[in-house]
């Protein structure tokens, strides 16, 4: 609202620059308008030139303000009256002495003329003994300027108007004004034309005929060969040109600081709604019914597995979510168990976040945020896609799923082992940055205590390390994890198409091996790579890859020491020691093969 109000104040101003409404000096005084204008009120254009009044103070000669004119050669005469009909105008002089004032005055450079008859006087100056007084008309005894032994007198024309002969008396000047100008308390008239050249008036209407009596004045003001005028009207017109250039620079100001108040205050409220809708991202519960509302009656599918259905949600205008209806078939409850329990408390860039759930009677589903560009496993599947996504892309994915492996292991108060680490359960946003997801299958273990005991094996075959499925492999624990990483890093390398776990067969691993095969040769990977870079980063995966696949625990690395690997220089980077050579079941568990990464490995407990 103040910005209007000073937007309006400054148009008021504007207009107030260019207002001529007549005024006064006085509640007692002529009003002033065209063509006179006040001087410091009015703007230039409200009068005409030669006609500028002004007002004068209060003196000890003058009670009230007076309206003064200014004259040629100094002369300044009180306004007592405008009379615009007539075109008149009452002028007094202001010591009561207007003989004085005369001798500098010349109105044929003025508009004016005096309005009565008009006659040449001339002052004398005599010394007052010489003179007899009493025989004198005293009419025309010029008191104010007599004095010190001396009168001033006057003659008209060649009539001597006293008794006795001027011959002692000096002449002082010669006039040409009316018989009442000799008369000190006298209220002359001046008149000006009734058309005046080159200017318009107050009302917009053109006064421009010819003046006979003034015709050179009017001649030289029309054709701007005065340079005095010249030079004020230029100035007049580069005053007011610079003034509205500082208006309109002023009012460009006032539009831009309120174009920034108003963005400034539309981020705010930007930042309040995603405050508000941040609230809506801490898990929360919901009905069925809210998740009808949330799909919109299940209208958008985006994925579809063992585990349930998966559809497009929206909570407000800005914020997408996933929504998984999970099997009621499948399990006994304890899939969504892990996922409310552990995802819920994982804030991580590399973690999906879980927004909410729904646990209405039989009916359970999950909320986790959107990712839009689907997983892992859309690119990772052939060598055509991984070609879309780049190597240096298909880099950067691996860094942050390592990352995000080792918060799971070491960031949170409870470590977390996911169990099915794969392609598929790992969701790319916008930017393609991975996120872990589906936690159906994990387990959160004590940190001071690690041991756990599985009865079943958990995870996706071809992913599954070792000793999960077996337990003269080594004791199970994060180092899962790493080996099913270990798999993931071989298929960004090699395409699915290249990867065929077949089960039950001595061949499960028949691509990893075949790249380690390559590797130990010194031969290149085979694979379509065009850039020598990219070649480096292929080759550096799958060194990293291989040793996260190593068949016992105690000789992969931890995710710590994969990330360093991973952030090297791929050229440092040793082969690892050939994990596909024959392997004896009988060995002693945590039995190691002399390998790097030696520790002792202790079997964790699962937390109740």
């Amino acid at each position: 609202m103040s910005i209007f109000f000073i937007l309006f104040f400054l148009l008021r101003l504007s207009t107030a620059q260019h207002d001529c409404t007549p005024t006064t000096c006085s509640h007692d005084g002529p009003t002033i308008r065209f063509p006179f204008r006040l001087k410091n009120h009015h703007p230039h254009h409200c009068g005409y030139p030669g006609f500028d009044l002004s007002c004068s103070p209060p003196t000890t000669h003058l009670t009230t303000t007076t309206t003064v004119l200014d004259l040629p050669n100094s002369v300044k005469v009180l306004v007592s009256k405008i009379d615009y009909k007539s075109r008149l105008i009452h002028i007094k002089d202001p010591n009561s002495c207007f003989p004085q004032q005369l001798q500098n005055l010349n109105l044929s450079i003025t508009h004016f003329q005096f309005a009565d008859f008009v006659q040449d006087f001339s002052l004398f100056s005599c010394p007052s003994a010489k003179l007899d007084f009493s025989k004198l008309d005293f009419r025309y005894n010029v008191t104010c300027l007599g004095g010190d032994g001396h009168e001033v007198y006057a003659e008209y024309g060649n009539r001597v108007i006293y008794s006795t002969p001027l011959i002692s008396c000096r002449k002082m000047y010669t006039f040409s004004a009316p018989t009442e100008a000799l008369d000190q308390t006298a209220d002359l008239q001046l008149k000006w034309p009734k058309r005046l050249r080159g200017k318009r008036g107050a009302e917009g209407k053109f006064c421009g005929f010819p003046l006979s009596l003034l015709s050179p004045m009017c001649s030289v003001f029309n054709f701007g060969l005065s340079s005095a005028n010249s030079n004020q009207r230029d100035l007049r017109i580069a005053g007011e040109t610079l003034g509205s250039f500082l208006l309109l620079v002023i009012l460009v100001a006032m539009y831009w600081f309120h174009r920034q108040k108003k963005i400034k205050k539309k981020d705010h409220q930007k930042i309040e709604k995603f405050l508000e809708d941040y609230r809506a991202l801490k898990p929360a519960r919901y009905s069925y019914a809210d998740i009808k509302k949330i799909t919109n009656q299940f209208k958008e599918k985006v994925g579809q597995g063992g585990y349930g259905t998966v559809y497009k949600g929206q909570l407000s205008s800005d914020v997408h979510v996933a929504v998984k209806i999970l099997n009621n078939t499948k399990g006994n409850g304890e899939e969504f168990i892990n996922e409310v329990g552990i995802i819920g408390k994982i804030h991580h860039v590399n973690v999906v976040r879980l927004v909410g759930y729904c646990a209405d009677g039989f009916r359970r589903a999950l909320i986790c945020e959107f990712l839009p560009n689907d997983s892992l496993e859309t690119f990772a599947s052939s060598d055509h896609d991984k070609h879309l996504l780049g190597w240096k892309k298909l880099l950067d994915i691996a860094m942050g799923i390592a990352k995000g492996i080792e918060y799971l292991h070491q960031g949170c108060d409870q470590q977390i082992l996911h169990f099915d680490i794969k392609p598929h359960n790992i969701l790319l946003d916008e930017n393609l940055n991975p996120k872990i997801t589906d936690f159906g299958q994990a387990k959160l273990c004590s940190k001071e205590q690690s041991v756990v005991s599985m009865t079943t094996a958990r995870g996706t075959l071809g992913y599954i390390a070792p000793e999960v499925f077996s337990r003269n492999f080594g004791n199970v624990s994060y180092k899962s994890d790493i080996y099913s990483f270990g798999m993931l890093l071989l298929e960004m390398v090699g395409g699915k198409e290249n990867f065929d776990v077949m089960v039950n067969s001595t061949n499960q691993i028949y691509f990893p091996e075949w790249i380690y095969n390559r590797l130990d040769s010194g031969e290149e990977l085979g694979i379509r790579i065009q850039d020598e870079g990219d070649a480096k980063i292929a080759k550096k995966l799958a060194i990293v890859g291989l040793w996260c696949i190593q068949w016992y625990p105690i000789d992969r690395p931890s995710m710590h020491a994969v990330i360093q690997m991973l952030e090297g220089d791929g050229d440092t980077l040793v082969k690892p020691p050939n994990p596909f050579a024959s392997a004896n079941p009988t060995m002693v568990t945590g039995q190691s093969s002399g390998k790097p990464f030696k520790s002792d490995l202790e079997v964790i407990v699962e937390s109740e």
